[in-house]
């Protein structure tokens, strides 16, 4: 079964920040499942060495959405420049990729 689908990873600030941005995602299509987890990342910003408690957010989705769901991602988000990558599943349980289907295939919102 050949898919457009992938895995978004986003960070988030906050388990709240996270929860809003998923729940949108979800209720716009835009994501068929979204999985939260409690981090710890550490990166240079603006010359900066930081250490943070953040939030991964991995966005379950239809790829060929990417522009849509990068747009709302950025709408909702409270980072200057917030990570967001895509990485294409390459292979997956044909049930969970069927569910996939039905549950991103209703989007006629975007």
């Amino acid at each position: 079964m050949t898919t457009n689908y992938g895995i978004v990873l986003v960070t988030a600030s906050s388990q709240t920040e996270a929860e809003a941005i998923a729940k949108v995602l979800v209720e716009s299509k835009l994501a068929a499942c979204v999985s939260l987890a409690p981090i710890r990342s550490i990166y240079t910003w603006k010359d900066q060495l930081c250490s943070d408690e953040e939030w991964q957010l991995m966005i379950k989705t239809d790829l060929t959405q990417f522009e849509a769901l990068e747009a709302k991602i950025r709408q909702l988000h409270s980072y200057e420049v917030p990570e967001i990558i895509a990485i294409p599943i390459v292979a997956g349980s044909l049930d969970y990729l069927q569910w996939m289907g039905q549950t991103l295939a209703t989007n006629s919102l975007n």
